[in-house]
């Protein structure tokens, strides 16, 4: 911003230069219309004067009364400053005329311009007073003069900072916004890291105690896990993957929980997507919900249930909602307990703000979940 201003500065003073040496060689323009090519220039240094006397009251201005008194908002001040310098101005502009054209006398008019003979009252008697009030008036209008353009550069160099500072908040947000996506990324991989071996470390104890009572079920289970470890491990790299082929994943996932169970815990499983839509979804986001049921909703000595329900939205939202028996783990028992549900709740905070609500908790003895996506994009229609 600072440079673009001082670039401007030349062509400023070029324009000043140009403005002063138009107002200070006007008797020349008209030296070959009067019919003579010589120059009185006795006569020309004292039509001089009147424009000196309105560059000094314009500079006094410009450089000095405007930026310390009317920017600062002393206008009584600069108002009554500028009369006193106005008066005085005139009644130097007067006197010098008195001194060098005495009222009454009559010179014969000088070769230079018939506008040089109007500037210089004491080639042919006027009334003083029009004199002076001329001045008055030239010199009035140098200070509006000088105003309206110190305004006009002011009003430039704010636009010119706004739009700086624009830009720069521009481009400060953009960095801002790219700093918290790579934030955002690497917190997500962060926490799928994490996941994946919390998935793979639960479905290993499973298979584990599965062994003991079952060794055929137990290699059935290893294969079934395996086609689930490749979706976990390769299927599942991007932030977004297909609806269906996550239900397949939970589906394949809770089949293989249930090879384990003794026939008093009753699972209820309902999953329906809609057809004709590409719906998306983060990825291992509901397996938290499905694993936490199964670990705290499964007693072998007394009835439990687990009921998962899972529906696509028409409006394209996603509902999750869970219940299950409630059989709270004993202190020895908590291996890697809540790191699955906490990394849900980052998780949605990173990739649903604001497009999600899920409510949990305990009643009756039995634990619900209940999760809602709710995001109008989320269907894309085939």
């Amino acid at each position: 911003m600072k440079q673009q201003i001082n670039n401007q500065r030349p062509l400023e003073l070029v324009i000043h230069i140009i403005g002063w040496g138009i107002l200070f060689g006007f008797p020349f323009f008209f030296t070959n219309k009067l019919g003579s090519n010589n120059i009185n220039w006795q006569e020309y240094l004292r039509h001089t004067m009147v424009p000196l006397s309105l560059l000094v009251v314009f500079y006094i201005n410009y450089l000095y009364l405007i930026p310390n008194f009317f920017f600062k908002n002393l206008t009584k001040r600069y108002i009554i400053i500028n009369i006193f310098l106005v008066i005085i101005m005139s009644i130097g502009l007067h006197f010098w005329q008195e001194i060098n054209f005495p009222s009454g006398i009559d010179v014969p008019p000088p070769p230079v311009s018939k506008v040089v003979e109007e500037l210089h009252p004491g080639n042919f008697p006027r009334s003083n007073w029009i004199f002076f009030a001329r001045d008055m008036f030239s010199l009035m209008l140098t200070v509006v003069l000088s105003l309206s353009i110190k305004m006009s550069s002011r009003w430039t160099e704010s636009e010119t900072a706004l739009r700086e500072a624009e830009k720069s908040k521009a481009e400060a947000e953009k960095s801002k916004a790219e700093a918290e996506k790579s934030m955002t990324e690497a917190e997500l991989k962060n926490l799928k890291d994490q996941l994946n071996p919390h998935f793979l470390l639960n479905t290993l104890n499973n298979i584990y105690a599965l062994i003991a009572f079952s060794p055929e079920k137990a290699q059935q289970a290893v294969q079934d896990l395996s086609k689930l470890l490749r979706y976990v491990l390769y299927d599942n790299n991007q932030t977004y993957v297909s609806l269906r082929k996550e239900v397949e994943f939970m589906q394949n996932y809770i089949e293989l929980m249930k090879i384990r169970l003794s026939d008093n815990i009753k699972i209820d499983v309902k999953m329906h997507t809609l057809n004709g839509t590409d719906t998306k979804v983060a990825p291992l986001l509901f397996i938290s919900l499905i694993e936490n049921a199964f670990k705290h909703g499964v007693s072998y000595s007394v009835p439990s249930f687990i009921n998962i329900s899972l529906e696509e939205q028409l409006d394209g939202s996603i509902v999750c909602h869970i219940e299950n028996s409630f059989f709270p783990k004993s202190e020895h028992d908590k291996s890697g307990s809540g790191i699955g549900l906490e990394s849900l709740q980052k998780r949605l905070e990173l990739l649903y703000p604001e497009h999600y609500k899920w409510e949990k908790g305990i009643k009756d003895n039995v634990y619900i979940s209940h999760l809602v996506i709710s995001n109008s994009d989320n269907i894309t229609t085939k």
